[in-house]
C-alpha cells in the first residue's frame, strides 16, 4: 500500500504527502498571525523543482488546448451539420455561437468556485462533465440537442480556460510567469487553428459527427494528464494547513487561522463579489480599453475561420480539407510570437541578475513593449493579407505567410495586455481578467453570424481593410499606457501603486487611535497578495 501512495503522489505531481509532513513545534505565522509559507516551505507551489513546475503548466495548458480546439472543431463541417438537420449553413454556425457563450457562463460559476473548493477539484469536475456532455454532441437525435450539448460543453471546458492562468501564477514569479504565459496563449491560438483542419479534413469521407469522436478521443487521453495536476491555489493550502496546525493542539497555536479564514468565507459572499466587481472594473479606463482592444483581437481569431474558407475554398476552389491547411500558418505564427515572449524575459531577468534592474521595481507599463510590437504589426499584417488575398493571381503562400505574422502580432498584443492587466490591478486582477474574459468571448461568439455577410458584400479587401484601420486606431491604445499609465493608475480605485499604497500607509500612521483601522484582521484578496503578489488573486484567465 505504501508503494501505492508513493506512485500516486509522483503521478499527482506533488513533492510530498500531506499526512508524512512534519508538524513543527511553532508553526509559521504572518505579521497578521495568521499561518503563512515559511522560507523554503515544499508546501509553497513556488518552491517546488522547475521540472515539477512545468509538468503541472503543460498539463493544465493542454487542457485549455482541449478546450480552445473544441470551440472551432465544427467550423470545418458546417455544411455537413447543416445538410445533416436541414438548417441553413448560418444557423450552423450556432453551434460554435453558443460555446462562445459558454465561455461566457462559465467563468463567473467556476472561478468563484476555485477560491473556495481550490483548484484541482474544479479541474476534475468541470472537465469530466465536458466530457460527459460531448457524447451529447456525438449522438444529437437532432439539431436543439447539439445546440444544448455545445452551450453545455462550451460551459464546463470554460474551467481549465480560467484555471490555468491561476495556476500559472500559482507556480511562477511575476517575472518567471511570462514564459508560462506564453505557452499558455500560445494553446488558446494553436488549438483553434487546429481544429478546422482536422474537421475539414473529416467532411471530404465522413459526417461531421466524427469531428465529436476526435474530441472525445481527445478529451479521454486528456483526463490522464489532467489527474496529475495537484492543488497549487495557496489560500487553499494555507487553509488545510491551519486545520492540520489545531488538529495537532500545539500549545498556544490552538486557534490559529489561515488568512482565508479571518473573512467571509461563503459562497454568498464570494459570488456575491465574483457577478458584481468584474462589471465595477469593466469601466475602469486601463481595464475599459483593454477590453476593447482584446475584443477586436479575440474576434478576428474566430473571424479567420470563416474568411480563410472564402479565400482558399470559395475564391480558389479548394476542398474542405485542404482548404483549412493555411490555418496551419497561423499555428507557426503563434509559436513564433512564444519565442518572442520567451526572449523578452529571458532579456528582463539578465537584467535584474545583473543589476541593472530590481524586480520590484518593475512597473506594469514594462510590460507594454510586445503589445506595442503586436499593435503595430496587426495593421500591417492584415492589410497585407487581405489585399493579398483579395486576387486569386498572388500566390497561395502569400496571404499564408501574412495570416501566420497576423498571428503572432495578435498573440503579442494578448499576452502583453494580458500580464499588463495581472500587473495593474494585482488582488483584483481576477475581476479585471473576468471582466475582460467576458467581454471579449460576448464579441467573438457573434462572429460565426455575420462574418460571412460582411466579406461577401465587402470582398475579402474591403472586408480585411475595415479590420485593419480599426487596428491602426487602436494601435495608439498601449503607446497611450506606456506614457501615461501610471498617472491613470494612480488616480484609478482599483489599481494600486506605489504612490497610493505609501499616501493610506503615512495617513494610517497619522490617525488616531479612534479613527486607526484594525490591522488585526485582512481581506482575503491582501492575504492572498501579502504571501506572493504573482499570485495575483486568481487570474480568471484569457480565454
Amino acid at each position: 500500500m505504501d508503494h501505492l501512495h508513493r506512485v500516486l503522489s509522483r503521478a499527482n505531481n506533488k513533492p510530498f504527502r500531506t499526512k508524512h509532513l512534519e508538524t513543527p513545534p511553532a508553526p509559521y505565522l504572518n505579521d497578521s498571525g495568521h499561518v503563512d509559507f515559511a522560507p523554503n516551505d515544499v508546501e509553497n507551489p513556488q518552491n517546488w523543482s522547475t521540472a515539477r513546475r512545468w509538468q503541472i503548466t503543460v498539463a493544465a495548458v493542454w487542457l485549455v488546448m482541449n478546450a480552445t480546439f473544441a470551440s472551432s472543431s465544427p467550423s470545418g463541417c458546417l455544411g455537413s451539420i447543416a445538410q445533416s438537420f436541414n438548417v441553413s449553413r448560418v444557423a450552423a454556425g450556432l453551434t460554435i455561437t453558443l460555446f462562445l457563450l459558454g465561455y461566457v457562463a462559465g467563468p463567473l460559476v467556476f472561478a468563484p468556485l476555485s477560491e473556495f473548493y481550490g483548484r484541482r477539484w474544479i479541474f476534475y469536475t468541470s472537465f469530466s462533465l465536458y466530457l460527459a456532455f460531448n457524447f451529447l454532441c456525438a449522438f444529437a437525435p437532432n439539431f436543439g440537442s447539439l445546440l444544448v450539448g455545445r452551450f453545455l460543453t462550451g460551459t464546463f471546458v470554460s474551467a481549465p480556460l480560467s484555471n490555468a492562468p491561476g495556476v500559472v501564477a500559482d507556480l511562477w514569479n511575476p517575472l518567471e510567469r511570462g514564459n508560462a504565459m506564453a505557452a499558455f496563449s500560445a494553446l488558446v491560438y494553436v488549438g483553434p487553428a487546429l481544429g478546422p483542419v482536422i474537421s475539414g479534413f473529416l467532411e471530404l469521407k465522413e459526417d461531421w459527427r466524427w469531428s465529436f469522436y476526435v474530441l472525445l478521443w481527445l478529451g479521454g487521453a486528456s483526463l490522464i494528464l489532467m489527474f496529475t495536476i495537484p492543488e497549487t491555489h495557496g489560500p487553499t493550502i494555507l487553509l488545510h494547513k491551519a486545520r492540520r496546525v489545531r488538529a495537532a493542539k500545539i500549545p498556544g497555536y490552538e486557534d490559529v487561522k489561515a488568512p482565508v479564514e479571518d473573512s467571509d468565507r461563503s459562497l454568498v459572499a464570494v459570488y456575491k463579489v465574483a457577478l458584481t466587481r468584474p462589471w465595477i472594473i469593466l469601466f475602469d479606463t486601463i481595464s475599459f480599453l483593454c477590453a476593447v482592444y482584446m475584443s477586436v483581437v479575440y474576434t478576428l481569431l474566430y473571424m479567420l475561420f470563416s474568411i480563410y474558407p472564402i479565400v482558399f475554398q470559395e475564391k480558389r476552389g479548394w476542398n474542405s480539407g485542404v482548404g483549412e491547411l493555411p490555418l496551419l500558418g497561423t499555428v507557426t505564427g503563434a509559436v513564433l510570437g512564444g519565442l518572442i515572449v520567451m526572449l523578452d524575459t529571458r532579456r528582463r531577468k539578465r537584467k535584474i541578475e545583473q543589476g541593472k534592474a530590481k524586480m520590484e521595481d518593475l512597473e506594469p507599463e514594462d510590460r507594454l513593449p510586445l503589445a506595442i510590437l503586436g499593435g503595430i504589426g496587426f495593421p500591417i499584417t492584415m492589410f497585407w493579407f487581405a489585399w493579398s488575398a483579395q486576387y486569386n493571381s498572388v500566390h497561395w503562400i502569400v496571404p499564408t505567410i501574412a495570416g501566420a505574422l497576423l498571428s503572432t502580432s495578435l498573440l503579442l498584443i494578448f499576452v502583453g495586455y494580458l500580464n499588463y492587466l495581472v500587473d495593474t490591478y494585482l488582488m483584483y486582477a481576477a475581476s479585471a481578467i473576468a471582466a475582460n474574459t467576458i467581454s471579449r468571448s460576448l464579441c467573438a461568439a457573434s462572429a460565426p453570424l455575420w462574418v460571412n455577410q460582411m466579406f461577401s458584400a465587402m470582398g475579402v479587401g474591403g472586408g480585411g481593410s475595415l479590420i485593419g484601420g480599426l487596428a491602426a486606431v487602436l494601435a495608439v491604445i498601449p503607446f497611450v499606457f506606456y506614457k501615461y499609465g501610471k498617472p491613470i493608475r494612480v488616480r484609478s480605485k482599483f489599481a494600486p501603486t506605489k504612490e497610493t499604497m505609501a499616501r493610506k500607509g503615512k495617513d494610517e500612521e497619522q490617525a488616531t487611535p479612534e479613527q486607526a483601522p484594525t490591522h488585526g484582521r485582512r481581506s482575503s484578496d491582501e492575504a492572498v497578495s501579502s504571501g506572493s503578489t504573482a499570485r495575483n488573486e486568481e487570474n480568471e484567465g484569457p480565454n
